[in-house]
């Protein structure tokens, strides 16, 4: 990918095209998604090779045919659809994955409706440093995280799925690294809805999990332990991790943190992993999962990385983003833990489990 970012040998033509995308950006992914919602996509996956007509189509998604005709003509300028021999409307490549690819259905669904209505204030967050864009869900919340038990339903779920679409397909390789050591009692930081601490406690039926997050995200992990039948093994302990009177408890034989530090600013993941330092032992390994751009095997995937620093500028707390491994493993380690392994590549999205170790003060 470093020879992307340095070469520029696109067409002067083609450059105007991809300009004109973006200048049409915003109506581009609306028709795009509406293709997708008003099942035209769909009715087209199933047609195959033989296509279908405009008629055709509006019949069967009950759709005018002005309606119809405007979005397959913006569909076949952006090659989502095409034309076969017989004149008639197929899926393009692109529409393929748009019809049917999960990972671009998340994307597609946390940006309508967690990040769309709020993207227009990203010149505002960039020149305060604060997430100007959440303003679209009320003025009662800082960052992103304090107003998730409270967002509407769509933009909750859609929130939680992109959160979880990205992390939960690297669990079982990160389990075998973690569990290696045979924890007993591991602190995961930033748990969240206590997927990987349900995760530990069925992959090893000794460990123990405390999950570290704000108070509302331990009380939805509270019911989730609770509902799996690990209410005796989960445990939880409500802190705001950036408060100064917050104290992190020592006794863990493993600390966790996935896609948690890229929540903050760099001089933050450095105050967090200060007071991570100053609760563990030598012996103690701290687990740092992360998608790193720079470590991604397809250009796709940093793409998806450097438009989600964007959320993170706009709806989420405004000063945080992902980072590069040059960005985050030097924040980290200036806090006082020292980088022992980088697992990368890990899972179908090349996430990075980054294994430090404490300085034996504690």
């Amino acid at each position: 990918m470093d020879n992307y970012y340095r070469e520029d040998n696109i067409s002067a033509a083609d450059a105007r095209f991809e300009a004109q995308k973006i200048a049409f950006a915003p109506f581009t992914f609306q028709a795009a998604y509406t293709m997708v919602r008003l099942g035209i996509l769909d009715v087209l996956l199933k047609s195959g090779e033989g296509g279908l007509s405009e008629k055709d189509i509006s019949e069967k998604c009950f759709i005018s045919a002005y309606g119809v005709s405007v979005l397959t003509q913006v569909g076949l300028g952006l090659g989502i659809l095409k034309l076969n021999g017989e004149d008639r409307l197929v899926l393009g490549k692109t529409g393929y994955f748009l019809a049917d690819d999960y990972l671009t259905k998340v994307n597609m669904d946390f940006m309508q409706n967690v990040c769309y209505d709020g993207a227009k204030y990203l010149e505002e967050s960039i020149l305060t440093g604060k997430p100007a864009g959440l303003k679209t869900f009320g003025e009662n919340w800082k960052t992103v995280y304090e107003a998730l038990s409270s967002l509407p339903e769509k933009a909750r779920s859609s929130w939680f799925a992109f959160d979880h679409n990205y992390s939960d397909n690297i669990f079982p390789e990160a389990l075998d690294i973690v569990f290696s050591g045979r924890p007993k009692k591991l602190y995961d930081i930033g748990g969240n809805t206590a997927r990987w601490a349900i995760s530990c406690v069925r992959h090893d039926p000794d460990v123990e999990v405390t999950i570290i997050d704000l108070p509302g995200q331990t009380a939805v992990a509270e019911k989730n332990a609770a509902k799996e039948g690990f209410s005796g093994r989960i445990r939880t302990y409500p802190a705001d991790i950036l408060a100064e009177d917050t104290v992190i408890p020592s006794g863990a034989d493993a600390v966790w943190m996935s896609q948690f530090l890229d929540c903050f600013s760099p001089e933050e993941i450095t105050a967090i992993c200060s007071k991570v330092a100053d609760s563990v032992s030598a012996d103690t390994k701290v687990y740092v999962l992360e998608p790193l751009i720079d470590k991604q095997r397809f250009r796709a995937s940093s793409f998806c990385l450097q438009e989600t620093s964007l959320y993170f500028t706009c709806i989420a707390n405004g000063n945080s983003r992902m980072y590069t491994y040059g960005d985050i493993v030097p924040a980290i380690e200036k806090g006082g833990l020292k980088l022992e392994t980088a697992h990368h590549n890990l899972g179908i999205f090349s996430y990075t489990l980054l294994v430090f170790r404490g300085n034996g003060e504690c």
